[in-house]
């Protein structure tokens, strides 16, 4: 082992080294000693940086003078360069100084790889912030969020730029054409909107819009029928208990043909009963306690029979009473779906005297049936011609 001068930064070294201590140069196995003038330097160099010997090779050609001169040569050069050598001492700041480059080369790039690695992070972090808004704004069906994304987006990538735009194009033709069918105030034209956007977020506004529409005219109608039509179109409609309650109360007020049959049949066996003049049958017609009959206030059933023997005077042979069937009802619900009728019509009285004269008589009659359909109330007026 010999102590060698390093090639790189002139500090005292082990030729054994594998790099100096002081600038990191390669050592061991990567310097040569000039053969001339005992230079150590660097293998891969062609010649010596001092005498600038050849190592290893010889000039063709060159004659013993010539040698012996190139030595005196150099070894004139290398008392020159000896002479003019700096100390190690001298070196030391030019040493430094490469030193303090090397470092200020290392935390420049450190630094940038620093760097490059945080905007690394924050350019992922912008993309996946970036798709994700992407994702949001397709999802949307509102308009200010597309063109918020727009506007928070303007370096999005080209295709999602395309497909926001294309999206928030369709939002305007949909608020657009909505704008139109509500100005319109038209079922036909909602129901057109409808079929046409069916993905509308308007949808369930322009389905209610055309419940609303006809309940109206269900509601207008004022007719069992149109209600029940309103139903069936209509089963989860917002008025289906409106309509379920006004068919109730159109039953309650509205005479049917099977009310018109239940008043007729009541009074044609009150009329037949006085014909055939059975009072087991007249009284059966007739409420136990009436609130009037003929005038008389909570009349019975005696009441009646009373008038049955009073217009068969003497002299009569035969009476017939004969509805004209010009019935005029009017319906009331009196409580738990009972219902009480108000009856209103002409009814004409042929008697027949035993003498064979016939007198023949109109009244008017008012009278009232009860939910039990017997006659609670019964007034007549004779009509005068």
């Amino acid at each position: 082992m010999a102590i060698i001068k390093c090639p790189e930064c002139n500090h005292d070294i082990s030729d054994k080294a594998p790099v100096c201590p002081c600038c990191g140069a390669p050592i061991a196995g990567h310097v040569v000693t000039c053969p001339v003038c005992g230079k150590v330097y660097f293998s891969n160099q062609a010649e010596c940086p001092q005498c600038h010997h050849v190592t290893g090779k010889e000039v063709a050609g060159q004659t013993a003078e010539q040698e012996a001169a190139q030595a005196v040569v150099q070894t004139f050069e290398q008392d020159s360069e000896q002479k003019s050598e700096p100390t190690s001492e001298q070196n030391k700041p030019a040493n430094a100084h490469k030193n303090n480059r090397i470092v200020i080369m290392v935390v420049v790039v450190a630094a940038l790889v620093v760097c490059g690695i945080c905007y690394a992070f924050y350019h992922n972090a912008q993309s996946d912030k970036e798709q994700q808004a992407y994702e949001m704004a397709m999802s949307s069906q509102d308009a200010d969020v597309l063109q918020n994304y727009l506007t928070m987006y303007p370096n999005a990538p080209q295709e999602h730029v395309d497909s926001i735009q294309s999206h928030l194009d369709m939002l305007k033709a949909v608020d657009r054409d909505w704008t139109n069918a509500v100005v319109s105030g038209s079922k036909s034209a909602i129901e057109r909107y409808i079929a046409e956007h069916p993905n509308s977020p308007f949808k369930n506004v322009a389905q209610h819009m055309i419940d609303s529409i006809d309940w109206s005219v269900a509601n207008t109608a004022g007719s069992v029928e149109a209600l029940e039509t309103y139903i069936e179109s209509h089963p989860d409609g917002d008025y289906i208990e409106d309509a379920n309650e006004a068919i109730k109360n159109l039953n309650s007020t509205t005479v049917q043909p099977e009310d018109k049959l239940l008043v007729s049949s009541v009074f044609n066996g009150f009329f037949q009963s006085l014909n055939a003049r059975d009072e087991e049958a007249l009284m059966s017609s007739t409420s136990p306690l009436m609130t009037q009959f003929l005038g008389k206030s909570n009349a019975t059933r005696s009441d009646v029979v009373t008038f049955l023997h009073k217009i068969y005077k003497s002299g009569v042979s035969s009476m017939k009473w004969q509805s004209m069937d010009d019935y005029n009802i009017s319906k009331k619900d009196v409580g738990s779906q009972k219902i009480e009728y108000t009856v209103k019509f002409s009814v004409k009285q042929v008697v027949t005297h035993d003498d064979g004269s016939i007198e023949d008589t109109q009244y008017r009659v008012n009278a009232k049936v009860s939910p039990e359909g017997l006659i609670s109330e019964f007034n007549m007026v004779k009509i005068l011609e």
